[in-house]
């Protein structure tokens, strides 16, 4: 006979890592609604009783489900639901949200090095307005230090060269040029092209992951939201 305790267990917890994400729905600990493991975070408790997070779940044990925002994460922390989720005493570090916030971001970086490797990345002012007239781009990358007249320049070269359906093109504004220098090997990088294929939508699954969590926006924020759009 199954008692409400069990109830719980089953609603909160997962079967562990061999669970496949896309097979079944998985229940946020904070609002108790129940979405694909995709558009969640996985949480397990360590050998030492700290709450870590298993942003790739696959980290053994059973594991807890939380809408992936800071926000969420923030109210997990202060109703102590992990601790109800994984019924014992669990510690969770007041720095956990930084860390996830630090691991997302190199995520993202990581894969746009990935990207970048595999042919998908132009930088240069110059060669990014020419990938934007000839090449069909999967999105652009423009540092948080960018100076506001070349990004401007650049969303009126794509209002202007690109389809109407382009107004959309994702434009990714979260990391200094040192951060963008140091993830593609070059020096002064300021703005960048990604070109269409699976290393660059990789790129901005991640960079969407990571809006996510900041802002808790869970439609993302690789879009023309981000950066400084022409006035009219």
């Amino acid at each position: 006979m199954m008692t409400a305790g069990d109830d719980m267990d089953e609603l909160f917890l997962d079967g562990g890592p061999l669970v496949r994400r896309g097979e079944a729905e998985r229940t946020c600990i904070v609002n108790r609604r129940a979405v694909s493991p995709d558009r969640l975070m996985r949480f397990v408790v360590g050998p030492d009783g700290d709450v870590v997070a298993d942003l790739k779940a696959r980290l053994p044990g059973r594991g807890a489900w939380l809408t992936p925002t800071r926000t969420a994460l923030a109210e997990a922390i202060r109703r102590k639901l992990f601790a109800r989720a994984f019924k014992r005493e669990v510690t969770v570090s007041p720095a956990l949200p930084d860390l996830i916030d630090r691991l997302l971001e190199s995520q993202a970086l990581e894969a746009l090095s990935l990207a970048n490797k595999a042919g998908a990345v132009v930088t240069g002012f110059a060669k990014v307005d020419a990938a934007i007239l000839k090449t069909h781009i999967a999105g652009l990358v423009h540092a948080t230090d960018a100076g506001d007249d070349g990004v401007r320049k650049m969303a009126q070269a794509v209002h202007r060269s690109r389809d109407e359906e382009d107004d959309e093109l994702p434009r990714v504004a979260l990391f200094t040029s040192l951060q963008l220098d140091l993830a593609l090997g070059r020096m002064n990088v300021v703005h960048a092209a990604l070109l269409a294929g699976g290393p660059s939508s990789n790129f901005l699954a991640r960079c969407t992951a990571l809006e996510v969590f900041r802002t808790g926006d869970l439609t993302g924020g690789a879009s023309p939201a981000s950066v400084n759009e022409p006035k009219h």
